[in-house]
């Protein structure tokens, strides 16, 4: 059964990921390949899956602290895919970790 944590979850790591694939697709003047977009994309999505998944409860800053090193893990697929050449999409996912797992906090009931 899935919950409410991970929905929002899985729809925040989708969002951002139509986020970061504007955003490459402005770094790269327009010049990428379709691959490397969706292939970026579906990384934020597994991120959002990650971090969604039920995790025991603890205070929100080590959340926070989890969904950053969760960001990290995740994205350096991405990053070591590209030849680890694409810093920024690697370094926006780890912030992109901070802001699903604080997006699920608060999906969570009281």
């Amino acid at each position: 059964m899935m919950t409410k944590r991970i929905n929002v979850s899985l729809l925040a790591g989708a969002v951002l990921g139509v986020v970061c694939i504007i955003g490459a697709l402005v770094r790269s003047g327009f010049q990428i390949e379709y691959y490397l977009l969706f292939s970026l994309w579906y990384n934020r999505l597994l991120m959002g899956l990650v971090i969604g998944l039920p995790w025991p409860k603890i205070g929100l800053l080590k959340r926070l602290a989890r969904g950053a090193v969760l960001g990290l893990i995740v994205s350096f697929a991405f990053y070591s895919a590209t030849g680890f050449t694409d810093v920024v999409s690697f370094l926006a996912g780890i912030v992109y970790g901070i802001i699903i797992e604080y997006l699920a906090f608060r999906a969570e009931p009281a």
